[in-house]
């Protein structure tokens, strides 16, 4: 397939477009800016570049053009950093831009980047665990941030548009994505102290950056879903405490609604391995 990436010159768009581009599919990077990360993937690098404004409808339908598939991975990826009603705006803008784009072109696959923010524990004021364990899919949306705002509302833009055009998008609600040594640096704090950094409001959760890219690739790829949002977190947590015990002692207000085995990701991923064939194998136990 020919797939545009929107936001392919960040982190995770680098990975995935590599990820998409040694399973045999042709790639287009829409961004603001030229890649420019040292850590990416060279063969990212090498793949046509379109400076695109992912809030223009136009411009996105430009980019687009010929494509089979848009993983659109573009936004600002966290609050504080930009002004409130900016942070939201420029997320709900893009994803919906994108989208109207892929309906006007008769796309009929497309990803985007949710995140376990739109459960509301990340960035909340007043910290609080989600309400259960392990947490699907189904647990409310509790956002009290922008960032998090944005992504409940493109994952109900995201279900509009399959409603609307038949097309079929996974809303990829990605956990922390890092880089390995980043990985193996923050377990080495929560191995000191499990609240370090008011981690254990987002479960002890992490995903590799290469497991993230193959999520996105599994989900243009995979048929038969319709719209559905997608945990995407590593099979593990950061921590060497059993992640039961862990809940139990720093979380107790979170009901553990099923046996969590050993150090189990305490976010379920049973979804997306259902139905993408997702089985993360990064961990930073090796």
């Amino acid at each position: 397939m020919r797939i545009l990436v929107t936001g392919g010159s960040g982190r995770v768009g680098q990975f995935a477009i590599a990820e998409l581009l040694n399973h045999g599919h042709d790639v287009i990077n829409a961004d603001r800016v030229a890649p420019s990360n040292p850590r990416a993937p060279e063969i990212a690098r090498e793949v046509r570049f379109i400076e695109t404004d992912l809030s223009d409808v136009g411009q996105v339908a430009g980019a687009l053009t010929g494509c089979d598939a848009v993983i659109h991975l573009g936004a600002i990826p966290s609050p504080y950093r930009h002004a409130d009603e900016h942070v939201f705006r420029n997320n709900v803008m893009s994803t919906f831009a994108t989208l109207q784009a892929a309906s006007l072109l008769g796309v009929k696959r497309a990803a985007i980047a949710s995140s376990i923010s739109a459960y509301g524990t990340a960035y909340a004021t007043v910290p609080f665990a989600p309400r259960y364990a392990p947490t699907d899919e189904k647990h409310p949306l509790l956002n009290h941030d922008p960032y998090g705002l944005s992504k409940e509302v493109d994952e109900r833009t995201a279900e509009m548009f399959h409603r609307k055009t038949g097309m079929q998008i996974a809303a990829l609600r990605f956990h922390w994505v890092a880089y390995a040594d980043e990985i193996a640096e923050r377990a080495a704090q929560l191995h000191d102290n499990p609240r370090f950094d008011d981690w254990w409001r987002l479960f002890w959760g992490y995903v590799e950056i290469h497991d993230a890219a193959t999520l996105c690739r599994l989900a243009i790829e995979s048929d038969g879903f319709g719209f559905e949002a997608f945990n995407g977190t590593a099979a593990d947590t950061l921590s060497n405490i059993p992640t039961e015990e862990l809940i139990r002692t720093v979380t107790p207000e979170a009901e553990i609604r099923q046996p969590i085995e050993g150090f189990s990701s305490a976010f379920s991923i049973d979804k997306a391995r259902r139905l993408l064939g997702y089985d993360p194998t990064r961990t930073w136990r090796t």
